[in-house]
């Protein structure tokens, strides 16, 4: 007796931070729970080049991503870095309403600087970002990076150090959820 084959389908998946619509392939609804997909937003952020991973939630009948990582791409970045300028990069973790999240800010000044500037600059970037992030939750903050409402009054914070040609997050990730 013939065994009967299941065919793979695609599902609907809802991303309500941009509000758009993707499709994911599985059998049956129930396995997208907890997949991950990557999405490239270059197209809606109009040259921006981010990248963004989503974790698949199941709310009845319907499937809801939710941002899990906004990762700038590498070529974006080496685009933007022009000779005779410095960068200024950092790494740190910071708690937030609901997560603990790692985040990853890029900066690049209009000149070369010395390298008191580049560690004033790191710092007070850190200081600013870990009071920004401690009373928002994830949604929030990457919808915040999204619509660059995080960036722009970081860079003018810190234009009182030294002037910047570019502020971004390069990467914010969710750690560990509470």
């Amino acid at each position: 007796m013939a065994i009967a084959k299941r065919k793979k389908r695609f599902f609907d998946v809802e991303i309500p931070i941009i509000g758009r619509q993707t499709q994911a392939q599985a059998y049956e609804l129930e396995e997208l729970k907890d997949r991950l997909i990557q999405y490239d937003l270059t197209r809606v952020l109009r040259g921006k080049s981010i990248l963004m991973q989503l974790k698949i939630k199941i709310d009845g009948e319907k499937a809801i991503a939710i941002p899990r990582q906004t990762k700038l791409m590498p070529y974006f970045l080496r685009r933007m870095v022009r000779k005779g300028t410095d960068y200024v990069e950092d790494s740190f973790s910071a708690e937030c309403k609901d997560a603990q999240i790692r985040i990853k800010p890029f900066l690049i000044t209009r000149r070369k600087v010395s390298r008191a500037v580049r560690k004033a600059l790191r710092e007070k970037a850190r200081e600013e970002l870990i009071n920004y992030v401690k009373d928002k939750d994830t949604e929030t903050l990457f919808d915040d990076i999204l619509r660059n409402q995080l960036q722009k009054p970081l860079s003018l914070k810190l234009k009182k150090i030294y002037p910047l040609a570019l502020c971004e997050i390069r990467i914010m990730k969710v750690e560990k959820e509470k």
